[in-house]
């Protein structure tokens, strides 16, 4: 399966890719749900009815007496009666000030949610970006491992040649083979890390660990531009989604406190009911009833009060979490620039030391080859060339990574990954 870092980054962010998109997704229907739920409180609300009743009464219990009559007796027994009753009611509220923000809060926590989704799309681009570049940097550790094998064969061939000329000794060869031994069990590590990494890979694209994929973007050195730190905090107020979502859900909890604060105030709503009644083996008979309501709120035992202070705590709870959101996205911004520093001037040092180790280990072989220096002068070049080439790798690893945390601490994560 040949595999770049866009591909995987698409995988990942599909619909059914990583879990964290999934869920995010599944937050924004919850918010939708929820808006459509407060804004039924402000639309009609019809529904219907059908009622049998077959009832009887006595009309001596509602204190109706009839006069004696000698040789005639009055039934006081009213019944059965059988009747229909198909009816139906609708209700409409016209003024509720309470209902109302409670809307305008559950819409204002939609627009958080897509907030938190579009964040979790962003931490899956570089959760899987830093998944693809770990695993490309385990490739190259192994090619490195291979190289330094190769390099150590070749030392060795030259301490035999050498011995074999009468110039070499024993002893050089055993510690070349001891180098070459080291250098295959590092081949044997970095093989089972690039497993590994790969692994982990497929886990955060949430694919099949069946999979075999073939990276088709390698390790390399990509120059970045640092930016200065109030210029990158400036950007990530416009960009980074997880600031947008704490402020959205601050002014949800500004609107809940606001509703609970007008749940005093009078609601008024219209109701009204249409239907026939009458008996079941005789006519239906039309009936309606229109009407308004006004509900003033008196006492309800220090309920609405309870919830207002409530409102109110979760009101100051979510200003605290602005601040600290702010906060956190300030400190991400300065260590990542700080890393990214750092590992660009790495990035130097450690291409600088691998020529300078290479060139060393060029004229150790040839004065060893002129019989000018023994064996132990070229296998520690051999090592030092082995350590720069690690270097080298674990250098441009860490610039990159450096450039992911950047983009993700700005928000810009997708030019990042361009």
């Amino acid at each position: 399966m040949p595999l770049s870092l866009s591909k995987a980054i698409e995988i990942a962010t599909a619909p059914n890719g990583a879990v964290r998109v999934q869920m995010a997704a599944e937050l924004t229907t919850q918010a939708e749900a929820r808006r459509k739920q407060s804004l039924s409180a402000l639309l009609p609300n019809v529904s219907g009815n059908y009622t049998f009743r077959s009832f009887t009464n006595n009309v001596a219990a509602l204190g109706i007496q009839f006069p004696t009559v000698p040789g005639f007796t009055f039934n006081s027994l009213l019944g059965p009666v059988e009747v229909n009753d198909v009816r139906a009611n609708a209700t409409q509220s016209i003024f509720d000030l309470a209902a109302i923000r409670r809307y305008q809060a559950s819409k204002v926590q939609l627009q958080a949610a897509k907030s938190d989704a579009s964040a979790a799309h962003n931490q899956v681009k570089g959760a899987v970006a830093k998944a693809y570049l770990n695993a490309t940097r385990a490739e190259s550790t192994v090619t490195t491992a291979k190289a330094n094998v190769a390099l150590a064969e070749r030392v060795l061939r030259l301490a035999q040649s050498q011995k074999d000329a009468g110039t070499g000794t024993g002893i050089e060869i055993t510690r070349a083979q001891v180098s070459l031994a080291n250098e295959r069990q590092n081949l044997l590590k970095a093989t089972e890390d690039q497993t590994n990494s790969v692994l982990l890979l497929l886990r955060a694209m949430n694919l099949d660990l069946d999979v075999v994929p073939d990276l088709t973007d390698k390790l390399r050195y990509v120059p970045a531009d640092v930016p200065e730190p109030r210029q990158a905090l400036t950007a990530a107020k416009e960009l980074r989604p997880e600031l947008r979502a704490q402020a959205q859900r601050e002014q949800a909890a500004k609107l809940n406190y606001d509703s609970s604060k007008w749940e005093r105030l009078p609601s008024i709503t219209a109701f009204g009911d249409y239907g026939t009644i009458g008996a079941v083996d005789g006519a239906l008979l039309p009936t309606r009833s229109v009407g308004a309501s006004v509900r003033i709120p008196l006492w309800d035992g220090g309920r609405m009060d309870s919830r207002r202070a409530e409102s109110a705590s979760q009101l100051r709870q979510e200003g605290i979490r602005t601040r600290d959101t702010a906060q956190q996205v300030e400190l991400e911004i300065r260590t990542s620039l700080e890393a990214l520093k750092t590992a660009e001037s790495l990035v130097a040092v450690a291409r600088e030391a691998l020529a300078q180790s290479e060139k060393e280990l060029a004229q150790a072989e040839r004065r060893f080859s002129a019989g000018v220096a023994n064996g132990l002068e070229v296998t520690e070049a051999q090592t030092r060339v082995a350590r720069g080439r690690e270097n080298e790798v674990a250098s441009v690893f860490r610039q990159q990574s450096a450039r992911i945390d950047l983009g993700l601490a700005v928000g810009n994560i997708d030019m990042i990954l361009q």
